[in-house]
């Protein structure tokens, strides 16, 4: 038996498809005699435009990564779904002529007009020879239309072989309107498929029956769809091998795609996520049928890591997971740190992790993090069910720059129950934050299926509809769109877009501000020194000289509130409030649910450490210490 597993657009381009690296090497191990190749098709795709037309990186990023809310990698294969070049073009521009800018108009509509001709040709060259007995394809955000496009030309070219689809995009209910929308597909595999995937590919080698394979949609003798009930577990780690890259590494070696940036590795370590086992994240659908929290022994995972990267000379790792295993910080993370590779790592975290923790990442080699911080009002987070408070991710933000990581996160709003008040005290303190790493983006949120907020309308959003990307791309009445979406929409919630928009615009002079602003403390014991250059405050170096100053100040380096800070400390409520007041007008704190946190993170070099000691005693003349990099 021959089986092609393929990888389409808009899979990212820099990284090996996870999904067919374990898939490939989980039939390896349990069809020995089955042959197995992995088809970079999105590769394939890069190569194709770039011979045609100028493409580049960014236009890539922006069907892979940049415009999944708005469906524009999907509706560009749509026209070849659908074998026609026009397919719904008017529709879709009019649509989205206010969201996306005129040129990626453009390119969406001069793509939409040609892939077909790239289908034709994977088509063939799949179909040239001995067709295969199997093509697989994974299909996870926008690699739907393009992997439905291309099964239905293979099945044209060769009815014998049979095509299989599984990924995040066939999970649940999801996976049963596929399969029965789209006659072409043969099999749809729901759920984890490490084990279902060689079952099905066995019981079809030996002519046996496949109704008993969990999650499989199958077909019928009059070709109707039928669904076998899903896994009632979720698998064990132990059941998911590490993947197998090599044919991603032989084709990146000759593809365009290479002279756009290096290639990296992508692993997971777990699945699940322990937090949302016991709340939730209310607009969160990641995790899909199987919430529960699994990962793999550390030095599993640690084999895992160094072969490939010795096997690859590759040092770039992204790590899937949704959410770090905490018990990683003292076994598999000092294991990386001692083992002699200068990895980059990247991973998701919990945003309340401390100081000290988060230098365990940076010694294993991690640069950044995902914290997953969604807001800065600690009311607002809790309609999340976050389990973190405001204080606690600007301490992540300005901890991170303390020991040199950059965290990656997004500014959400739109959550019920949130009003304009919870964002008013925010957008005022943004400005104090400008050394900080900011938001890459801030969005009304997205209803996404499996979240609380899709299955829970009681939550606030009880009138839910396909988002309108879908009937943009597919030919589906709206009662089968509402299983086949993965996004939908909702009458708005929460702030409205006065707000919105002054959030946004705060962002925005903060990401502007960010590369020129500086602000770093140095602890001298006896008394603390701040540098400063961020344009909303006029100081350039401060000191904390008395005992009362820098005890407060080694106290805020947790969230306080002002009666705390008084027991602690022994002084006053009334002179702790003036000292706290004359720190805000320094914009040295953050403010949130009458708790304080200081917002100065340590000095990155010791310039100040090697002044004259005169100097360090007697308080200036100070000079600027030399700025290195964003956070000093």
């Amino acid at each position: 038996m021959r089986v092609v597993l393929v990888n389409m657009p808009w899979a990212s381009a820099e990284v090996p498809s996870l999904a067919l690296g374990i898939l490939k090497r989980a039939v390896t191990a349990a069809l020995p005699d089955v042959t197995v190749e992995v088809l970079y098709a999105n590769l394939d795709f890069v190569d194709w435009i770039c011979g045609r037309r100028s493409f580049t990186a960014e236009d890539y990023q922006f069907f892979s990564h940049g415009s999944y809310f708005d469906g524009a990698g999907d509706w560009v294969f749509s026209s070849a779904l659908y074998d026609d070049p026009r397919w719904r073009t008017e529709e879709f521009t009019a649509a989205k002529k206010d969201r996306l800018p005129g040129g990626r108009i453009d390119l969406c509509r001069e793509l939409h007009d040609v892939v077909p001709d790239f289908i034709d040709d994977l088509a063939a060259r799949i179909c040239a020879g001995p067709a295969p007995d199997v093509v697989g394809f994974t299909t996870t955000f926008q690699q739907n239309t393009a992997a439905l496009a291309a099964a239905r030309r293979i099945k044209r070219l060769s009815p014998r072989t049979l095509t299989v689809f599984g990924g995040a995009n066939c999970d649940g209910a999801q996976g049963e309107a596929l399969h029965r929308n789209f006659p072409f597909v043969d099999y749809v595999l729901r759920g984890e498929s490490e084990v279902s995937f060689p079952r099905l590919l066995d019981a079809l080698q030996h002519s046996r029956a496949t109704d008993d394979i969990p999650g499989l949609c199958h077909r019928l003798a009059d070709s109707s769809s039928q669904s076998a009930p899903m896994a009632a577990e979720p698998l064990p780690p132990a059941a998911v091998p590490g993947p197998d890259y090599q044919g991603y590494f032989e084709r990146g070696a000759a593809s365009e795609a290479r002279r756009w940036s290096d290639p990296q590795l992508v692993l997971e370590a777990s699945r699940g996520c322990w937090w949302g086992e016991k709340h939730h994240c209310t607009f969160c659908g990641l995790n899909g049928s199987f919430m529960q929290f699994r990962s793999k022994r550390p030095e599993v995972f640690f084999n895992e890591i160094t072969d490939l990267v010795a096997r690859h000379r590759v040092l770039d790792v992204v790590v899937v997971d949704n959410i770090l295993d905490m018990g990683y910080l003292t076994s598999l993370l000092p294991r990386i740190s001692a083992s002699g590779y200068d990895l980059r790592l990247h991973y998701e975290i919990k945003s309340n992790l401390r100081r000290e923790q988060l230098r365990v990442l940076a010694n294993a080699g991690l640069l950044r993090v995902q914290p997953g911080i969604e807001s800065l009002n600690s009311h607002v987070l809790k309609l999340m069910d976050k389990g973190v408070t405001a204080c606690q991710n600007v301490r992540m933000l300005r901890d991170a720059a303390t020991v040199g990581l950059v965290p990656e996160w997004n500014y959400l709003y739109g959550f019920p129950g949130e009003t304009e008040a919870h964002y008013e005290p925010v957008v005022a303190q943004l400005p104090a934050l400008h050394h900080l790493t900011p938001a890459e983006s801030v969005g009304r949120i997205a209803i996404e299926r499996f979240s609380p907020y899709f299955d829970r309308p009681e939550l606030g959003f009880a009138d839910l509809r396909p988002d309108t990307q879908y009937e943009l791309i597919y030919d589906l009445p709206p009662a089968e769109l509402m299983d086949f979406a993965y996004l939908f929409e909702a009458t708005p919630q929460g702030i409205n877009e006065h707000t919105a928009d002054a959030l946004r615009a705060a962002m925005r002079e903060w990401e502007g501000a960010w590369s020129s602003s500086h602000l770093d403390h140095v602890d001298l014991g006896s008394h603390v020194v701040l540098t400063n250059r961020r344009r909303h405050f006029d100081w350039s170096v401060h000191q904390l000289r008395t005992p009362l100053e820098v005890k407060l100040f080694h106290l805020l380096d947790q969230p306080r509130t002002t009666a705390s800070l008084a027991r602690r400390t022994g002084a006053g409520a009334q002179e702790i409030s003036a000292l706290l007041a004359q720190w805000r007008e320094l914009g040295l704190l953050f403010t949130d649910d009458e708790h304080v946190v200081h917002v100065v993170p340590a000095a990155a070099n010791q310039e100040l450490l090697r002044l004259e000691p005169e100097r360090l005693q007697n308080g200036g003349p100070w000079p600027m210490p030399a700025i290195t990099g964003r956070n000093g």
